[in-house]
């Protein structure tokens, strides 16, 4: 997945990351995919197996001079919040019906963090370690 990260360009400002164990390692091991500067990275345990609402609301708290974020935690609840913020784009259904573990799902947005709602996004990419 690092070198998926690399070769798609895919560099975020901020990396909010579980603090479970497993977490750490996916993280661990994609940090040589993002560019320099790396991300500032942010291990939460508010995270740690929660619901799609609560990671929603986390993220809406983002300073609006963030431009990218990337989510690093644990399913269903991952899987739930991607598919509730997308509202179209590529392998919607796909990522809807199976989101594997180290599962890799790109959305942008137009607009502030404080205003990112169900369905507003754009699912841009998404891929799976059995896609690599």
């Amino acid at each position: 997945m690092a070198e998926h990260l690399r070769s798609a360009g895919i560099a975020p400002e901020v990396v909010l990351c579980s603090s479970a164990r497993r977490t750490r390692q996916t993280l661990e091991g994609i940090e040589a995919g993002f560019p320099e500067p790396k991300p500032r990275v942010e291990i939460e345990d508010g995270l740690y197996n929660t619901t799609a609402g609560a990671m929603l609301d986390r993220v809406r708290e983002i300073s609006g001079e963030t431009s990218s974020v990337m989510l690093i935690a644990h399913n269903p609840g991952t899987h739930d919040l991607a598919v509730l913020l997308a509202g179209g784009g590529t392998d919607l259904e796909r990522m809807a019906s199976k989101f594997p573990t180290a599962a890799l799902a790109t959305l942008s947005f137009d607009g502030e963090w404080a205003d990112l709602n169900p369905g507003v996004a754009r699912l841009e990419s998404f891929v799976a370690p059995k896609d690599l």
